[in-house]
């Protein structure tokens, strides 16, 4: 693990310090590193499965100490922020009883992963509405390629949208049929990688879908222990008209990456194998316009300083938590749909 350097020009460096604890340390270390950097952060507690990776980390970092269980770090007065990055079965209890703990929380995607879950998350954020913030990690956000689209859809640059397909290319077989995912309860693979671009059409567009309509099969891991679909193709559509598509490829022979295209009536963007790039004109002639802009974040932690900013500023975040609802409603849909094989509505928390 690269260690670097706490930044001084931190813009909240001068504000009262943050204690957080990190959960999990996996994806977590990028958690933690993001914390260390910040100068008003104190990482207290590290609490992962294997205590050694936990001690191994807290020593790299110099600074926090390895919890015997989650319920300590809950009880420390001084912990504010809980950032969780457990396996994905674990978030629901986890989240709920950070909450109740009344600590904020930075919770790696899925937030939980049905919608009874989501419910009693819900109501257990409410009893502390504009007090405690909560977040998912849903960092396709903060590459620089999707700021820069963002602010082009809405200063109308596209015209109005009409389309927008997304699919994630896993290329990563070998996490489903053999590692810690091969043995989760009901795996879904929208839920599980998915979610990002559900969640870049969402935020991109502004809109919400009203259905989902889902077709999948298992047809690159039949052969394995993995029991669940490994590739899910929805179809949302939504109150403006707008049409999504988005699909989840984890068994595909392809590198780990994404593909997005963003249909307007004035403008095109895609991004794929090829980069970025956005077409102006019908023109045959014409070839698009290359976007210098990367499309993937500098680190997995890049979402935390904002979060922290609105612990510390005490920011209304409410609006924000409804939109990491609203993904995860949007996913359970799809679930759904699947399973079903029949069209169904998006039934938002």
């Amino acid at each position: 693990m690269k260690v670097l350097p706490r930044n001084p020009w931190n813009k909240m460096s001068t504000r009262k310090n943050i204690g957080v604890a990190v959960v999990g340390l996996g994806i977590g270390e990028q958690h933690a590193l993001a914390y260390h950097k910040m100068n008003n952060c104190i990482i207290h507690w590290f609490y992962d499965l294997s205590h050694v990776k936990a001690r191994v980390i807290a020593d790299e970092l110099g600074q926090g100490k390895v919890a015997a269980s989650f319920e300590e770090i809950l009880h420390d007065p001084k912990v504010q922020i809980v950032s969780i990055a457990s396996y994905d079965s674990a978030h629901f209890s986890q989240v709920v009883a950070a909450l109740d703990a009344g600590k904020h929380v930075f919770v790696e995607k899925p937030i939980c992963r049905t919608l009874d879950e989501l419910e009693v998350i819900k109501q257990a954020w409410i009893r502390h509405r504009n007090k405690l913030k909560l977040s998912s990690n849903l960092v396709l956000r903060s590459a620089p390629l999707y700021q820069w689209l963002k602010q082009k859809i809405e200063s109308e640059d596209f015209g109005k949208i009409y389309a927008f397909d997304g699919d994630y290319l896993y290329g990563r077989l070998h996490k489903i049929t053999r590692g810690w995912r091969k043995n989760e309860t009901n795996y879904s693979v929208m839920l599980g990688g998915g979610i990002h671009l559900i969640d870049l059409m969402l935020w991109l567009t502004g809109e919400n879908p009203a259905s989902a309509y889902v077709a999948g099969n298992k047809i690159c891991t039949q052969d394995t222990g993995f029991g669940y679909y490994d590739h899910i193709s929805a179809l949302l559509t939504f109150p403006s008209s707008m049409v999504g598509r988005i699909t989840s490829h984890f068994g595909c022979v392809h590198r780990h990456h994404h593909v997005i295209r963003v249909f307007g009536t004035q403008a095109t963007f895609i991004y794929d194998d090829s980069g970025p790039r956005l077409h102006k004109t019908r023109e045959s002639v014409s070839l698009a316009s290359p976007i210098y802009r990367s499309a993937l974040p500098a680190t997995k932690g890049d979402l935390i300083p904002a979060f922290v900013d609105a612990v510390v500023c005490d920011a209304d975040w409410s609006q924000h938590t409804q939109k990491m609802f609203d993904v995860i409603s949007v996913c359970m849909a799809c679930d759904a749909a699947v399973l079903a094989n029949s069209l169904q509505e998006v039934e938002y928390v």
